[in-house]
């Protein structure tokens, strides 16, 4: 059956996995993954002890294992995290799809985590094929806006090769950017995150692993959706 989802919303259950009452218990069961990261646990032997000792669904799993980490490696990301002024006419490296649909999601009105390194991240997932949605001209716009805000110098977005319709989705950012003025261009990579994590230029993402390896990066979609999304579903897991 072909996608026809037209929104990067929230899942059906979502209203009730996140409502209010689950939160607290969500944020704690962050913190025992953290402590179990910090410690030496394997993250999926960490995940699977929390998430039975919390009784959560996959989705809640899903959840705090994109919001906790260790305690080294908040202290790493931490250290090399920039401030959005210290970006000024230095080039970026944008980590595509992982800052797209967070922005996309949070236009949407889908859950949006905040995580221990106070990273915003989505619950989208791709299985292998971006679809574009309503929200992703409008995301990209305020991208490329709040780059600009910043005069951060030429941006590189980096896309995953294998995803099908990366090519368009990058033929469209270069599009945009013409439109604009804006000093953006695209490559489709087989493996983005090693360049991401090899790069010399600021990195733009919430990718785990990423962060762990990078020189230095920036929280831009925490920045954008606290400055130009205020109406946005944050879950706050960190705590």
């Amino acid at each position: 059956m072909p996608d026809k989802r037209r929104h990067r919303g929230p899942h059906p259950a979502d209203a009730g996995l996140f409502a209010a009452p689950h939160v607290a218990a969500l944020r704690d069961a962050t913190a025992d993954l953290s402590w179990l990261l910090s410690r030496g646990y394997t993250p999926a032997a960490s995940l699977k002890l929390v998430g039975d000792r919390f009784q959560l669904t996959q989705r809640q799993r899903l959840a705090v294992m994109r919001s906790g980490c260790s305690d080294e490696s908040l202290r790493k990301r931490k250290a090399i995290e920039l401030s959005p002024p210290d970006v000024a006419g230095r080039p970026i490296a944008v980590d595509g799809f992982n800052l797209l649909t967070t922005i996309e999601a949070a236009l949407a009105g889908g859950v949006i985590l905040v995580g221990r390194d106070g990273c915003c991240r989505d619950l989208a997932s791709m299985h292998g094929s971006y679809r574009k949605v309503d929200e992703t001209r409008p995301a990209l716009q305020l991208i490329g806006e709040s780059l600009a805000a910043l005069h951060a110098g030429p941006c590189l977005w980096l896309f995953d090769k294998p995803v099908s319709n990366s090519g368009r989705v990058g033929t469209l950012t270069e599009q945009l950017a013409a439109e604009h003025g804006w000093d953006w261009r695209f490559e489709l990579a087989n493996d983005p995150d090693r360049l991401l994590r090899e790069t010399h230029d600021i990195v733009v993402s919430a990718d785990s692993q990423v962060l762990d390896a990078c020189g230095r990066w920036l929280n831009l979609a925490a920045e954008i959706i606290r400055s130009a999304i205020p109406e946005a579903w944050i879950v706050v897991l960190r705590g």
